[in-house]
């Protein structure tokens, strides 16, 4: 389970979420353009509980991805929140559909398969 692609795979996915996260309270990066109904939406967001709340589960799933611990529960706690990003730039943000909402997509739907395994027993 652990190649040397899937290591890859896994540690940049952790990272994109860990610095993403930490950007949610520190703010260290600028917000992007966005139309206004994407900056409603994230304004809306941003205004209340769920923008730390956001935050949090990024930094954890994202350290579970680096530490190589509890992957599968990673990218459950993630699993929503790709299909939202992913929804997000789709809708309402198209110019940011072939940037990294797409990476982060296709990088969890690759971890999901190489950990498929573990997830079957959730399905039957």
């Amino acid at each position: 389970m652990n190649s040397k692609f899937t290591m890859i795979l896994r540690i940049l996915l952790g990272l994109i979420f860990l610095v993403f996260g930490i950007n949610k309270f520190a703010n260290f990066m600028p917000a992007p353009e966005l139309s206004a109904d994407a900056g409603a939406l994230i304004g809306a967001i941003a205004g209340s509980y769920m923008w730390p709340v956001l935050g949090a589960i990024y930094i954890v799933a994202g350290l579970l991805l680096i530490l190589n611990k509890a992957v599968p529960f990673a990218l459950l706690l993630l699993a929503p929140i790709v299909v939202n990003i992913f929804l997000f730039h789709a809708v309402l943000d198209p110019k940011g559909l072939l940037g990294p909402s797409t990476l982060v997509t296709l990088l969890t739907a690759i971890l999901f398969y190489k950990y498929w395994d573990r997830f079957k027993s959730l399905l039957q």
